[in-house]
């Protein structure tokens, strides 16, 4: 499987067989993600940043409540979780999605920690994607406590401070000083099958991709 970060919370996953694009983001966020095409698309919350649907051009399948789906043979978990976004009405969907025997973690626009409930419908991910830069998001103290609480084998950052995002936003070498990890290079994208999963908690920092 190869994990693409389009920018903010957008993240394209490419399996042998499908291909899921995860809370596609407007130009307002300062990433420019172009047409994009998928089988199927997660949607944490109805906020404009994670629902970006004009992005696009295939037909795919819609996923944006709590449940378990098949859709072109990927195996998708929808998990309510805490959102300060949107006031009192605010809602968000983390997704574990199954591909290519790997199990992704997305956690959308968590502001709080899992609670125990969810963290044993999330923790079983292999592959943790969450948000890190605070605001109405986890910031990286929470951000690292949810790993701890998750203990996925890869973590992959997002919607963080890079020089495109609007965003009142903190960097990403703020949480990974909460990992007491050193920054690494960013990589281009992410692949990713059972057999080379790391056996420790490995934190890996993509490059945004623009159209």
């Amino acid at each position: 499987m190869e994990i693409i970060w389009l920018g903010h919370g957008c993240f394209r996953l490419r399996g042998r067989d499908a291909a899921v694009i995860t809370d596609p983001c407007p130009p307002s966020t300062g990433y420019k993600i172009g047409k994009v095409s998928a089988d199927l698309v997660t949607i944490s919350s109805d906020h404009p940043e994670s629902n970006y649907r004009q992005a696009l051009q295939s037909e795919p399948k819609f996923l944006t409540g709590p449940g378990e789906y098949e859709v072109a043979g990927v195996l998708v978990t929808g998990v309510r979780t805490h959102s300060s976004r949107g006031g009192s009405k605010s809602r968000n969907v983390s997704f574990v999605i199954d591909l290519d025997d790997v199990s992704v973690c997305h956690l959308g626009d968590i502001s709080q920690s899992p609670t125990a409930d969810d963290v044993e419908a999330l923790g079983s991910a292999d592959v943790l994607i969450l948000p890190v830069g605070g605001g109405s998001v986890l910031d990286a103290a929470k951000a690292a406590e949810t790993v701890s609480l998750l203990e996925p084998k890869i973590v992959i950052p997002m919607q963080y401070k890079t020089d495109v995002s609007t965003g009142d936003l903190d960097g990403v070498d703020k949480f990974l000083r909460e990992m007491g990890a050193e920054a690494k290079a960013a990589e281009p994208r992410l692949t990713v099958t059972k057999s080379s999963l790391p056996h420790d908690t490995t934190i890996f920092i993509l490059n945004y991709r623009g159209a």
